[in-house]
């Protein structure tokens, strides 16, 4: 292993638990301005005291300012760690961190805490290695689990040599470490209904359902998805609201369906397939988001064998379907690796884990990584 890489990591894996904690312990719902900013303060004060800080708006109105931290350092390349600090569980389901066996459980562990507390590990050791880099930036948001407005920090950092993102780590089928080189494009779509309301007992033939014209379009929907296809399209319906009393036919309604894909493209013929009326009721469909996909495998394909040979051990590329910023910054910065975090499970539930085990695993895979990108660029 290298010599760096084996000094770094269990100093990167022992205070990455203690920072864990602490982060687990804030409560920060997207868009909960209060949560942000108790977290925002807690990753600040775990960077070196020599990054340079600074507030950056976000890119989803009304939510707690980003957080930029560099190192500027005395080489050539430029590299972006990213991360999130939001999570998708309410204040009423948090969770503070609990250790049973080899699991940290709490609320945003995996999804992305502990990757978080890993990449300011790694800020951290880069500031005794300036000659390796003209700059160091952390990228720590507070809105990747609810975005809908377009990204906002892509372009910023445009023009830097490489990025890596701190999503949840994983294994290979084969037990090898791996990272996250591939990610499907991810799109949610709206459907909104506008019938006629009535008297669902005494006149219910004047009303127009909005609830069984979205449920109709619900399964025409459905009909889109296409996972052997050519682009591997699924098209999920998953909320559908209607009706406001048990005794009315519900005049108004909402269905919201999750699609995924390779290319954003894909999505076009399942916004297509929406009628725009059903049994006289209008229906208008929208898209509310759409995340690019990402395919890095060409481009990293280098610096994961140079990891490899610097970890000792195999690194090898994977494919993850759910979305993530690196799939943004992957547009700007084609040398972009995701999945560097820690192994675990239960994301976006209150009973989310992170192996203590794979934290040291992680932070070598992770520091492997970086020296291999900042040798190589």
């Amino acid at each position: 292993m290298d010599p760096w890489v084996a000094a770094a990591a269990p100093r990167v894996a022992l205070v990455a638990e203690r920072d864990l904690e602490a982060l687990v312990g804030v409560s920060t719902p997207s868009g909960d301005v209060q949560g942000a900013e108790e977290a925002v303060a807690l990753a600040a004060a775990f960077l070196p005291p020599e990054a340079e800080l600074e507030r950056l708006e976000c890119s989803s109105p009304g939510h707690a300012p980003d957080l930029c931290g560099r190192l500027r350092g005395t080489g050539e390349p430029r590299l972006l760690l990213l991360g999130h600090l939001d999570t998708v569980v309410s204040h009423r389901a948090h969770r503070a961190l609990e250790r049973d066996g080899d699991r940290l459980i709490g609320s945003g562990a995996v999804d992305m805490k502990g990757g978080v507390a890993l990449a300011l590990g790694v800020m951290r050791e880069l500031v005794e290695r300036p000659e390796l880099y003209a700059e160091a930036a952390v990228l720590l948001v507070n809105d990747e689990e609810w975005r809908t407005a377009p990204f906002g920090h892509a372009a910023r950092f445009e023009g830097f040599e490489a990025c890596v993102c701190f999503e949840a780590g994983e294994r290979s089928g084969e037990g090898h470490e791996a990272v996250v080189v591939k990610r499907k494009a991810a799109g949610t779509l709206r459907v909104e209904a506008h019938g006629r309301p009535a008297h669902s007992g005494s006149a219910p033939e004047y009303g127009r359902s909005a609830l069984l014209a979205l449920a109709a379009a619900a399964m025409q929907i459905a009909e889109q998805s296409d996972p052997p296809g050519p682009e591997r399209l699924t098209a999920v319906p998953t909320i559908m609201r209607s009706g406001e009393a048990f005794n009315v036919v519900p005049a108004h309604g909402e269905l919201v369906c999750d699609l995924r894909a390779d290319r954003l493209a894909a999505f076009e013929p399942v916004l297509g397939a929406v009628p725009g009326e059903i049994d006289g009721v209008r229906l208008s469909a929208t898209m509310v988001r759409a995340w690019p996909g990402m395919d890095t495998r060409a481009a990293s394909a280098e610096t994961l064998e140079a990891a490899a040979a610097r970890l000792g051990r195999p690194i090898v590329g994977a494919e993850r379907g759910g979305a993530s910023d690196a799939s943004h910054m992957a547009s700007h910065i084609p040398l972009t690796i995701d999945g560097l975090g820690p192994r675990g499970g239960g994301a976006h539930a209150p009973h989310e884990w992170v192996s203590v085990d794979s934290l040291r695993m992680r932070a070598e895979v992770a520091l492997a990584v970086v020296a291999a990108l900042l040798d190589g660029c």
